[in-house]
């Protein structure tokens, strides 16, 4: 179901359950957040080489180069922001893309940093073009143009600004221009997370919130939760709302099972709007390839949201592929779903 915020409520809570996007939802979110390096949990490679940048820049003294973060979200961008900066011993500055409206905006941003702080842009493929243009010098030489008045008597000052750090990320890298992907000298990639490191953000949130868990009840969690820790994080808290009002409080193997079936989450991370678009592609198309706005419609969801929430773990998973004719479910999907053969005849795809 989609969200709908014209009235202040949330019309789906299966997609703000599964959706890792962040909502009202993950309001106590940033208490669960990692503070350094060696308490983040996953990302082994992106998190050696963040700790070799950061070191080498700490012992000469000068700041981090601009480092662009890139991934689906909720796997931890903006923890990793915090992380640099408390890492490097600055302040941390967040705004997001759509957010810097004018140039006056990101003017005043840059000319409030002080020595080698680090600036956090949410989205930063979401800025406008023109924002874009003034950011350049001011990443690589530390300058900003500004125009003050209007007509004739318009006039370009330059400012100098004090050495600092541009962290971006982005959950859509391919929509960023080239000029500006370029000047960022640190290009970290973050990919979904294994079960095993996901049981472990989801034991480490349990202490946190002092949530009675047990291992089994933790991999049951992790093995639900679409590779995403923001998701992981959010079944806990519900998770733990059917183990205190329908059992004994403590989060077991079978509390876990019974929770996330109840709330149509089976045993892969699918819930019913996934199961829903495989089974129209099967059933009314006879396994694709179909359209988008076709699926869409069929369904009656946003075809936004179908790319953005529901297709990139199903393609993960193997279930969907894209094609340039349109969407096609996989064999893999047919066995998911208990359906021994494609309809209208036709064989799934081979994955």
């Amino acid at each position: 179901m989609s969200i709908d915020y014209s009235d202040g409520q949330y019309s789906g809570e299966d997609e703000v359950l599964l959706s890792a996007s962040f909502t009202r939802e993950d309001d106590g979110e940033g208490s669960l957040r990692p503070r350094t390096l060696a308490e983040y949990i996953g990302q082994d490679r992106a998190k050696d080489n963040l700790s070799v940048f950061i070191e080498g820049a700490r012992r000469r003294g000068e700041p981090l180069d601009h480092v662009l973060l890139h991934g689906p979200p909720g796997l931890g961008k903006t923890t990793l922001a915090g992380i640099i900066a408390g890492e490097l011993g600055v302040t941390l500055r967040k705004t997001s893309g759509p957010a810097i409206e004018k140039p006056k905006d990101l003017a005043a941003l840059l000319t409030n940093l002080n020595e080698n702080d680090v600036l956090f842009i949410d989205e930063i493929h979401r800025m406008n073009r023109a924002i874009e243009e003034i950011l350049y010098p001011a990443m690589e030489d530390r300058q900003i143009d500004i125009i003050i008045g209007q007509g004739p008597s318009a006039a370009s000052i330059c400012l100098e600004l004090k050495s600092f750090t541009l962290v971006g990320a982005t959950t859509r890298s391919g929509q960023l221009s080239s000029p500006l992907r370029d000047r960022f000298g640190i290009d970290i990639k973050l990919e979904m997370y294994a079960p095993e490191d996901l049981r472990k953000i989801i034991e480490r949130s349990a202490r946190l919130l002092n949530i009675p868990l047990t291992p089994e009840g933790a991999n049951e969690i992790a093995s639900r939760s679409r590779g995403t820790p923001r998701i992981a994080n959010r079944l806990l808290r519900r998770v733990r709302d059917f183990a205190e009002v329908t059992g004994d409080g403590v989060i077991t193997y079978e509390a876990a099972d019974s929770a996330l079936t109840r709330l149509e989450i089976d045993r892969t991370g699918l819930d019913a709007i996934d199961r829903r678009l495989l089974r129209s592609i099967i059933d009314n198309y006879g396994g694709g390839p179909v359209g988008l706005d076709t699926i869409a419609a069929t369904i009656n969801e946003e075809s936004i949201t179908i790319e953005d929430v529901y297709e990139p773990y199903l393609m993960q998973r193997g279930l969907l592929a894209r094609t340039p004719r349109g969407r096609c479910v996989t064999r893999a999907a047919y066995e998911h779903l208990g359906i021994a053969e494609a309809g209208n005849g036709q064989m799934a795809l081979e994955y």
